[in-house]
């Protein structure tokens, strides 16, 4: 019951992601559905599971949560500041990488992956951070959450 079985995203008045972009949405919600823990911890536990739609509105991140049968769970607004630097960091960390992965030796593309792997932590620590007492998660599922904010980040 206290898991996501459905993700959306709110890109209607985004520009189109590149095939990269798309790919990485796809592969992030994929990941999401197959494994994740997400509780609202002020909830009755039998109201999961739950359908997340991701949105940015007005500069601000939105979780609009519902039950399964489509009903309002909570919403809660985040502020896009605390991510900005870490999305940045991650988007150049990413592009070096897949500039790397066409010339490097394997030895070089390995220290870039930890260090984008590295950052990708970071982001989903900062994003645990911020769910505090909005949601219970684990890292795993804030590493695959802070992928879509990504996704958001590159149209907004």
């Amino acid at each position: 019951m206290t898991k996501l079985t459905h993700i959306s995203i709110d890109d209607a008045n985004l520009p189109t992601p590149t095939p990269e972009i798309e790919q990485e949405r796809k592969v992030a919600i994929f990941d999401l559905l197959e494994e994740n823990t997400f509780a609202l911890p002020h909830e009755d536990a039998s109201l999961g599971p739950y359908r997340l739609l991701l949105a940015i509105r007005e500069r601000r991140l939105v979780f609009d949560v519902q039950t399964e049968q489509e009903e309002k769970a909570a919403e809660f607004h985040l502020s896009l500041s605390p991510f900005r630097q870490v999305v940045k960091d991650y988007f150049q960390i990413c592009e070096s990488y897949f500039d790397a992965v066409k010339k490097l030796p394997p030895s070089q593309i390995e220290a870039i992956d930890m260090a984008r792997r590295g950052i990708h932590n970071e982001g989903a620590r900062v994003l645990l951070e911020r769910l505090e007492g909005k949601v219970d998660t684990d890292m795993d599922t804030s590493r695959r959450l802070f992928t879509l904010i990504c996704v958001l980040h590159f149209g907004a």
